[in-house]
């Protein structure tokens, strides 16, 4: 009996594949709309939305 390995819990970067770009903008947009919408209920949680957006923005210019 050989060996089998289980790729349960194994993570793949998002920043591979084809629609790696395409999922990136979606997210990205995804966040900033996010964000304005809780800028106005907690400041927090817009920080955060905010952050997300600028980390995948970065992410997406060193794709381009």
């Amino acid at each position: 009996m050989s060996d089998q390995f289980c790729k349960v819990g194994t993570v793949t970067p998002i920043t591979s594949g084809t629609n790696a770009i395409d999922i990136l903008e979606y997210r990205y947009r995804n966040f900033m709309e996010k964000a304005m919408d809780a800028t106005y209920m907690n400041t927090k949680l817009g920080e955060f939305f905010n952050r997300k957006a600028e980390e995948l923005r970065h992410i997406l210019d060193s794709l381009s």
